[in-house]
């Protein structure tokens, strides 16, 4: 549970404050980490020490103690060196691992409950008790961002976020695949969207300090009661995808901003191509022209507003007037209609995430 690195960085840490050469082992005798190879020939005495019922004893110079998880044998630690300090300097190392393997352990424990939380793995009577044993609060205000970069493989992001919220009690940090981390962030009464959007940009700026590449993250509504975490993650993961095909430009999105781009992402595919076929007569908007999808696009922009448009595209209004009617006749739809521009507009949401779906497949 804990790592070998933690305890190898911990053993070194005791050595360099207390000069004495420390070594852990299994049960086994196996060297787990070590200060010095001259501790390997200790592994016959750890083996038979483990068997004893003494929880510390001196043999043949060396100091041997017993570090136990949920009172189950799981370490040796032998202190070695020159001084009546040497008993005391294990005593004290073995207090601090022990320590360790337990801080772990909860962290393990709180961090295995949030994973079957976040995916809805649990029944309701689960929650509040495992909650409850935890030691988490169950009705405190928490919103779910999901943090997404391009190098999350190769950077371990997840300890980068870990070290960012300081050990924070109220927040929790983790990671249910290999692509994304995930953040249950704690909020206060009174922080609403504004204030998630501020967190997540200082963790966006933050990330890119640490050189991780197009940082994404997307987040849930607040909810109040931690049953209803799963919904905020839900909603996060969504407001991820959505944000991929309609709102590339934006780093930070929000589930509540999606829009009709979240009902447009539930549609299945092949109603999606009849609703093209019979809006388009069997073409695609991609078949536009680079001028006709600019004008399109400044119109939708500018409100269907004809004046502003003609302005921002450097043209005569009564240009624009012909690009539309021209876009009319090969459509059948008016933009300057309020009904046929709403019919318009979902249609290039549709083969935008059509195009997007698609580009999975292959």
């Amino acid at each position: 549970m804990i790592s070998n690195q933690i305890l190898q960085n911990t053993i070194e840490g005791l050595k360099a404050i207390a000069r004495v050469e420390l070594c852990i082992m299994d049960i086994d005798g196996k060297v787990v980490v070590m200060t010095t190879d001259e501790m390997e020939k200790c592994s016959n005495l750890a083996a038979e020490f483990a068997k004893s019922p003494a929880d510390s004893q001196e043999i043949q110079g060396y100091q041997f103690f017993k570090i136990f998880e949920d009172q189950k044998l799981e370490y040796i630690l032998i202190a070695g060196g020159i001084g009546e300090d040497v008993y005391m300097v294990g005593k004290m190392s073995s207090f601090q691992i022990q320590n360790l393997i337990v801080a772990y352990k909860e962290r393990f424990d709180k961090d295995n409950f949030i994973k079957n939380l976040l995916l809805d793995n649990l029944l309701l009577v689960d929650i509040y008790s495992r909650a409850k044993k935890l030691h988490i609060p169950t009705n405190d205000r928490r919103a779910v961002m999901i943090i997404e970069t391009d190098n999350a493989k190769e950077s371990n992001v997840l300890e980068i976020m870990r070290g960012y919220f300081g050990g924070s009690s109220m927040d929790f940090t983790t990671a249910v695949d290999e692509n994304n981390v995930i953040v249950v962030k704690s909020l206060s009464e009174g922080e609403n969207n504004r204030e998630i959007e501020k967190a997540a940009a200082g963790i966006a700026a933050f990330l890119e300090k640490e050189h991780m590449k197009n940082v994404r993250i997307a987040y849930g509504t607040a909810v109040s009661e931690i049953k209803e975490v799963s919904r905020s993650y839900k909603e996060a993961r969504m407001a991820l995808d959505v944000g991929k095909i309609f709102f590339e430009e934006r780093d930070i999105i929000a589930y509540s901003e999606l829009g009709i781009g979240r009902l447009i992402y539930q549609l299945p595919i092949p109603l999606c191509k009849m609703f093209i076929k019979e809006i388009f007569d069997g073409r695609s908007p991609d078949d536009f022209d680079e001028e006709t999808l600019m004008t399109i696009s400044k119109f939708f922009e500018n409100s269907l507003n004809v004046s502003e448009t003609s302005r921002q595209l450097f043209i005569h209004r009564n240009t624009l007037v012909y690009r539309l009617d021209k876009l009319q006749k090969n459509t059948g739809l008016d933009l300057r209609v309020f009904e046929d521009a709403i019919t318009f507009k979902i249609a290039l949401m549709v083969v935008k995430y059509m195009k997007y779906m698609e580009s999975f497949e292959y």
